[in-house]
């Protein structure tokens, strides 16, 4: 599908607010890509999907979790929020015709990001977190350390989500903090 037809249809998807907030993540991931050395179509494909799912009833998100063998059924013990990226996996192979291992999990892993993430994964997991139109304490400090320090920055998101869902009383993913962790370890064996 071509770029401008597949954003069409993502806009459809999604409120007037969140397509706002997809072009944002397409425009940094793209930024991101040409920075640490990523493939910018890949990046650039991966962000316009990434929340394809997120409007999605509950019903409909509970139902692919369960059904699908790829997807933990663990998931549907956590905050919802967490679940159009593991469902919006399923919904860019089966809706979209995306066969790209590196581009589905990549929109898999944007909400929990994983052990071992690659560059793209990365990329789309930083762009969703630090796109311009996102407003919030110690997101400017983020981006100024996605100038230079990709895993750095991407642990620094992942510590303000992990301190937003303790600070709600909500229950953390355990693949965030692994990856949280991975994150701060890789960066250590480098020095």
């Amino acid at each position: 599908m071509k770029r401008e037809a597949l954003l069409s249809s993502v806009r459809d998807m999604l409120t007037d607010h969140r397509f706002r907030h997809t072009l944002g993540v397409v425009e940094t991931a793209i930024k991101l890509a040409t920075r640490f050395g990523a493939d910018r179509e890949k990046a650039e494909l991966a962000a316009i999907l990434h929340d394809c799912a997120k409007y999605w009833s509950e019903d409909e998100m509970r139902d692919i979790i369960r059904k699908e063998p790829e997807l933990p059924d663990d998931l549907l013990d956590y905050d919802k929020e967490l679940w159009h990226a593991p469902v919006g996996s399923v919904i860019i192979q089966r809706q979209f015709a995306v066969t790209d291992p590196d581009i589905i999990a990549a929109v898999r892993y944007h909400t929990t990001g994983r052990v071992g993430m690659t560059l793209l994964e990365k990329i789309v997991c930083l762009a969703d977190y630090i796109e311009p139109n996102r407003k919030f304490p110690g997101v400017d400090d983020i981006r100024a350390l996605a100038e230079h320090d990709l895993n750095l920055a991407l642990a620094m998101a992942l510590g303000g989500t992990i301190r937003f869902l303790i600070e709600n009383r909500k229950r953390v993913y355990p693949l965030t903090l692994l990856t949280y962790n991975d994150l701060l370890a890789s960066r250590e064996e480098r020095r």
